[in-house]
């Protein structure tokens, strides 16, 4: 009997097959009244799965609005830093230009320092001549040392070394010291050889006598 009883109770147990509810009892168990014919058929839907739409969003699917706020500071930070890289890089490529502008010029003078170095032995030849009265004012020699100090002066060469000069050892090379009461400092009273300069740069120091103060 027990076990015809179970059979009853599981006969009368609603089942749910494919998501519906498929209840065979014939008496109502909340009002214990018999059912009507049509609930031997009756089913039920099942609570229906969470549509997606109600689903809890995923993490990372969205953003507040202080995620958003942070994005936009990046993305200013981003952009400001990519002008100041270019700003230093403008800055940079301007150096360099100056920079090789620079050695350039420097380059360009010293060779034409090397040149009229290497022709100051015919220039001082051209000094000793004059000083002897060997270049007379229309003789071919005058005109060649006057066309050869014109180039060398359109190059900005200029004679250091002049009779009283104060004495200075970056320009002058004294090869004679003199006593002398009357000196109040060392003072060029003698050029024995006459130097040159090319704007800032030294081709040769004059080679000078000097008077220097008594003791």
């Amino acid at each position: 009997m027990a076990d015809s009883n179970e059979d009853r109770e599981d006969q009368e147990r609603p089942d749910i097959q494919d998501g519906r509810i498929n209840d065979k009892r014939k008496v109502d168990p909340e009002t214990g009244e018999p059912r009507a014919a049509a609930s031997e058929g009756a089913q039920q839907s099942a609570p229906d799965a969470a549509s997606p739409a109600d689903a809890a969003p995923a993490d990372g699917d969205g953003l507040s609005d202080d995620d958003l706020a942070l994005l936009a500071d990046a993305e200013r930070d981003l952009v400001g830093e990519y002008r100041e890289r270019a700003a230093r890089a403008e800055a940079e490529l301007v150096n360099f230009r100056t920079r090789v502008e620079r050695d350039r010029a420097a380059n360009r003078e010293a060779v034409i320092a090397e040149v009229i170095r290497s022709l100051l032995p015919a220039i001082d030849d051209l000094d000793r001549a004059e000083k002897h009265g060997d270049l007379g004012d229309d003789s071919a020699l005058a005109i060649v040392a006057q066309k050869l100090r014109g180039g060398f002066e359109r190059y900005g060469l200029r004679r250091v070394g002049e009779v009283g000069e104060v004495f200075d050892p970056k320009l002058h090379e004294a090869l004679v010291h003199i006593p002398s009461p009357d000196a109040p400092e060392n003072t060029v009273i003698d050029v024995i050889e006459v130097g040159y300069a090319l704007g800032e740069r030294l081709i040769r120091a004059a080679k000078v006598a000097v008077a220097a103060p008594a003791a």
